[in-house]
């Protein structure tokens, strides 16, 4: 039976691979771009060094046997992540994605979008933030989804932030992924009002009883 436990140093890498194979608006993503650690490298590795503290996986068996099924991983304060990602982690991010400056000509157009989004992390208006302050990324292997393991890591992630005195939680979403949108407007989560069809972002407040 799959169960929650808190991140650990050593998961790293299952956090990777799961990155890669759901980042392709929820299917897998390995071999789509030069590098597989790409995708991981904007969207998880920054959150396991920043906020390692909120960051919680599913797991099923123990031991050597043990399996990672999924994570979700938040920075409290979106505000604070991204000064701190641009000073600490866009210069090694950079450096090997972007040595020049510029992503490689020799990438498709696809990959030099991906890493344009990690040479430029992006935060929503200041009104959405003092509502929204904390992001959130969560996902699931595709075995596991419809279990109720996405509704309980969420609400993990809530009571962790209301201890904080976190009011709220935002993330934007591959439109191409309807599950997706599908899941977070069942938990409640409303659309922000710098949401687009083509950039679509969502909100819920830490109080939300799920």
């Amino acid at each position: 039976m799959p169960e929650l436990r808190p991140y650990r140093p050593a998961d790293r890498a299952a956090v990777y691979e799961i990155c890669v194979r759901t980042a392709d608006a929820g299917a897998d993503a390995t071999g789509l771009y030069s590098s597989d650690e790409l995708m991981p490298d904007i969207y998880a590795g920054p959150y396991l060094e920043y906020a390692p503290e909120l960051a919680t996986l599913v797991v099923d068996g123990t031991g050597e046997s043990e399996r990672v099924l999924g994570y979700i991983i938040a920075a409290a304060d979106t505000h604070d992540f991204v000064r701190w990602y641009r000073e600490h982690w866009l210069p090694r991010f950079a450096e090997r994605y972007a040595p020049a400056g510029e992503p490689a000509s020799v990438v498709s157009a696809a990959e030099r979008s991906v890493i344009a989004a990690g040479l430029h992390p992006a935060e929503p208006p200041a009104a959405e933030l003092a509502e929204f302050p904390a992001h959130l990324h969560i996902n699931l292997l595709p075995e596991t989804q419809g279990r109720g393991l996405g509704r309980t890591l969420i609400t993990t992630l809530l009571a962790q932030l209301r201890a904080l005195n976190v009011p709220g939680v935002h993330l934007g979403f591959e439109p191409r992924n309807g599950g997706a949108a599908a899941f977070y407007a069942r938990l409640g989560f409303r659309p922000l009002p710098s949401a687009s069809e083509q950039a679509p972002r969502v909100g819920i407040s830490t109080a939300a009883e799920l």
